[in-house]
C-alpha cells in the first residue's frame, strides 16, 4: 500500500527524539513537509533541509504547554494537513508512593501530556476547518488503556485523560472533515527518562520482558510511525476518535 503526502504540510510536535523524531522522518520521507518542533529546537536543527524521498524538514522551537508558542508554529506551517502531538512524558520524576507527590509534580505531568495535546488540537483546529480536512493524531500510551509501568500516577491519568481528549474531539471535529485518533504505544526505552527506567528495573525482568509480548520484541520507533502514517494518509479517512494499541502483542 503506497501512502504519500506530496504538498502536504505536518505539525510534529516533540520531534527531537526517539518516536516524534521517527514520524518527522517518515512523513518527509513519503514527500510531506514537515515543522518538526521541540523545547529541545538544538537536536532537531541537523535533521533540518531535504530529505530523500520528496519532503523536507523544518526545525522549530515549541513549548507545548504555551499557546503563543504553539500558534507561531502553526503559522510557520500554514495551514496543516497533518498534526501529530508526540510531546510529552513524565518530565524526569520517578515513581513515588501516592502520600509523597506534590500537587506541582502531578501537574507537570498533567501539562505536558493532557494539557499540551489540548492546546496543540486547539491550535491546528482552526486552520484544518477552514482547509475542510486534516488529521490529527496523539502519541498517547498504553499506560493510557492500562496501568503503568512507570509507575507514576500522573502518568497514567493524563494518558487515560487524553485518549478521553481523543474520541471528545473527533466527535466535534469530524463534521469539518478531521479525524482526531491515538496511537499508544507499548514500552520503549527511547528517552533518558524511559532508559533509567528500564536500567531501573532488574536484569531477569528485562530479560523476561520480551516474552510476555506477542511479537517476542521490543517495538521500535518506525513501528510507531508506521501506524502514524496510515492514520495520516487518505486510507483512514473514516476511521475517527479510535486508539491503536500498538504493542506487539495484547500485553496491557
Amino acid at each position: 500500500m503506497l501512502i504519500r503526502f506530496d504538498g502536504q504540510t505536518a505539525i510534529v510536535a516533540g520531534a527531537a527524539r526517539g518516536i516524534g523524531q521517527a514520524i518527522a522522518r517518515s512523513l518527509a520521507a513519503d514527500g510531506a513537509r514537515v515543522v518538526a518542533c521541540d523545547l529541545l529546537v538544538e537536536e532537531l536543527e541537523p535533521l533540518a533541509g531535504p530529505v530523500e524521498g520528496g519532503g523536507e524538514i523544518i526545525a522549530a522551537k515549541v513549548d507545548a504547554t504555551d499557546e503563543a508558542s504553539l500558534a507561531a508554529v502553526v503559522a510557520t506551517a500554514g495551514r496543516p494537513d497533518i498534526a501529530v502531538y508526540v510531546a510529552g512524558g513524565v518530565r524526569g520524576q520517578k515513581p513515588r508512593p501516592l502520600d509523597e507527590v506534590s500537587a506541582a509534580d502531578f501537574d507537570a505531568i498533567v501539562d505536558a501530556n493532557l494539557k499540551g495535546a489540548f492546546l496543540f488540537a486547539k491550535a491546528v483546529a482552526a486552520p484544518m476547518k477552514a482547509k475542510g480536512r486534516g488529521r490529527l493524531i496523539t502519541i498517547s500510551s498504553r499506560a493510557g488503556l492500562a496501568t503503568s509501568f512507570t509507575g507514576i500516577q500522573s502518568y497514567a491519568a493524563s494518558k487515560h485523560g487524553q485518549i478521553g481528549l481523543v474520541k471528545q474531539l473527533a466527535q466535534e471535529l469530524g463534521r469539518f472533515g478531521i479525524t482526531v485518533n491515538s496511537v499508544a504505544p507499548g514500552f520503549m526505552a527511547t528517552s533518558p527518562d524511559y532508559e533509567r527506567q528500564w536500567n531501573s528495573w532488574a536484569p531477569e525482568f528485562r530479560e523476561k520482558f520480551a516474552e510476555n509480548i506477542a511479537m517476542r520484541r521490543m517495538g521500535e520507533p518506525k513501528d510507531i510511525a508506521d501506524a502514524v502514517t496510515f492514520l495520516a494518509s487518505d486510507r483512514a479517512s473514516w476511521i475517527t476518535g479510535q486508539t491503536l494499541a500498538v504493542t506487539g502483542g495484547p500485553l496491557l
